[in-house]
């Protein structure tokens, strides 16, 4: 596993977390396509086309959600995934490298759903590829079980979370929950990175918009943490990843990168000015973006939070 130099500051956290491992712009409506030749992707297999697709989609996205951050508009809070239609970027203001690169993936969009049509390959399949399915190191029945404690030290209450894999989509993981052993009525979904989606349990802390599919060392992440559907209870986030490499944990094999984060928190007061300081570590695989560790230490006890996987009970296959 590499791991870049990093100050002394998170050294520890970090080491415990790897031992334990070891164990007035344009508005988008008026960029024009910067046209694409639907030729340059014949010979392209149906689901080859749809892979790209996705990938078109998910860079659009990310356009979205740079440019609303810098913003500060809020108004794609709710998400953008791989499913992402066009019309749901009207309200961003790309302009300049923004723009370009806009104008760039609506012409390969068009493009690749041109080409689409004319091989007749209908919609994309809604279930991952079985190909791609037999590659992860989780499968549809297994639960993960996860060490999970709220506040500072854990001393709020240490309890078990289970996350048992109820759906492989093309473009996510469905999970059905429960905490101690009761069902909780909302299912956790999140994309193949490992974001949660909005729709996810509102009392559980998701990460929304951080993690990017390939992660590679020294990588700089951007994104948001929150523990409510309340946006103004949200957490702006930095990372970067520090180490990558295979590690075997719980008694599977996993493509592990560990991030480092840090950023500002809401006051853990309702209603009060200002914000608080936070910092911790996250480690994900990265193939499928199942949590693996999450570490993180702040003021405000809604954001200081130790979620481990301890155990994988496998399901029937």
């Amino acid at each position: 596993m590499q791991i870049a130099s990093r100050p002394a500051l998170r050294a520890v956290l970090i080491a415990g977390v790897l031992h334990g491992l070891a164990g007035c712009a344009t508005r988008s409506a008026d960029v024009p396509p910067l046209p694409t030749d639907p030729a340059a992707y014949q010979g392209w297999t149906c689901e080859r086309l749809f892979d790209e697709l996705d990938t078109v989609q998910q860079r659009a996205a990310d356009v979205a959600y740079a440019v609303d951050a810098r913003a500060g508009n809020n108004m794609i809070a709710l998400g953008l995934g791989v499913t992402v239609f066009w019309p749901a970027l009207l309200a961003m203001r790309p302009d300049g490298p923004d723009a370009a690169q806009l104008a760039e993936l609506k012409g390969r969009f068009e493009a690749l759903q041109q080409q689409a049509s004319a091989q007749q390959c209908g919609p994309p399949p809604a279930t991952m590829a079985p190909q791609r399915a037999a590659s992860l190191p989780v499968a549809v029945g297994d639960r993960l079980v996860y060490d999970d404690r709220q506040g500072h030290g854990g001393v709020a209450g240490q309890r078990e979370l289970g996350l048992r894999v109820t759906l492989l989509r093309r473009d996510g993981l469905d999970f059905a929950v429960d905490i101690d052993g009761q069902t909780v009525s909302r299912a956790w979904h999140q994309d193949l990175a490992g974001n949660v989606m909005p729709d996810s349990p509102a009392s559980m802390l998701r990460w929304q918009r951080l993690l990017r599919p390939d992660l590679v060392l020294g990588q700089v992440l951007a994104g948001e943490l929150t523990v409510s559907d309340d946006l103004m209870r949200r957490a702006r986030v930095r990372g970067q990843v520090v180490a990558t490499g295979p590690q075997q944990l719980a008694g599977r094999s996993f493509d592990v990168a560990v991030i480092e984060l840090f950023g500002d928190a809401p006051p853990a007061t309702v209603g009060s000015d200002g914000s608080t300081r936070l910092d911790g570590v996250m480690a994900v695989d990265r193939r499928s973006g199942v949590l693996l560790r999450l570490e993180l230490r702040c003021a405000n006890p809604d954001f200081a939070v130790r979620r481990r996987l301890v155990r994988v009970e496998s399901g029937a296959r």
